[in-house]
């Protein structure tokens, strides 16, 4: 599996998964400051930051997150990235410490009884657009996740400058989207049995906070973090209060 892990600091072992479109970078304002208190762990998915697209389907890349990563480790996944992160906990029970899914949810789209998610057609305008331009879909996908954020120019600002490198294959981009659109981890929640935290915007237009308030429900002992005002990223968003949280979460005792 072609994941690629760049690994600094010390402490407790804390991985960071980024979501789809957008690779590692997006926690560059975050990781230093988490480094000062942990041994970060920050995972390019492949496909991103010139990791070899392999093919593999979801399960597959969940299990290879656990494969690559130390025993013990707190996971913590943005976006398409928290939905790895709580397959791998699911399907490798005892290997993590901790789970902390960010912006994420459990099921991206609408079904009957799970109405707090995108619907499909959303999924399918942006698997057209891919196929046309890339950088300027993934433009629009960061400007829509940050609508009703208090501080969205920042992080338009601090996303923008990843849309000028290397960006993800058209083959990556368009699996990542059947994921969004395949992926259901609802029945797994109640099983899971580790601490678990999750960090949300309640303005998040993308993955809505009555998603997240749901997956918390339903998580035996899991907590939910409310960031006011914030959208999609709240960790460039409310950059300060997202490291002290999650450097919390993973020094608590067992």
């Amino acid at each position: 599996m072609s994941l690629q892990i760049s690994s600094c600091g010390n402490g407790p072992d804390l991985a960071l998964v980024h979501g789809w479109g957008l690779g590692a970078g997006v926690w560059s304002g975050v990781a230093d400051a988490l480094a000062a208190h942990c041994r970060v762990h920050l995972v390019s998915l492949p496909g991103y930051a010139g990791a070899a697209d392999d093919g593999a389907d979801f399960d597959a890349t969940a299990d290879a997150l656990a494969g690559a990563l130390p025993a013990g480790t707190t996971c913590c996944g943005w976006s398409l990235g928290g939905m790895l992160a709580l397959a791998a906990c699911s399907r490798h029970p005892g290997h993590f410490g901790r789970l902390a899914m960010v912006g994420s949810t459990a099921r991206f789209v609408q079904t009957g009884g799970w109405q707090a998610a995108q619907p499909p057609e959303l999924l399918d305008t942006f698997r057209r657009a891919i196929a046309g331009d890339t950088r300027a879909t993934l433009s629009r996908f960061v400007m829509l996740f940050n609508q009703g954020d208090a501080r969205g120019r920042v992080v338009t600002r601090t996303l923008t400058p990843l849309l000028d490198g290397a960006l993800p294959q058209t083959t990556t981009l368009l699996r990542g989207l059947d994921w969004l659109a395949g992926v259901d981890l609802r029945e797994r929640l109640p099983d899971l049995a580790l601490k678990t935290m999750l960090l949300h915007g309640d303005q998040d237009p993308l993955m809505p906070y009555a998603a997240a308030e749901a997956v918390a429900a339903t998580i035996p002992g899991a907590r939910l973090e409310r960031f006011s005002g914030c959208a999609h990223a709240p960790f460039i968003s409310m950059p300060e209060p997202f490291v002290d949280t999650l450097r919390a979460f993973c020094h608590e005792p067992a």
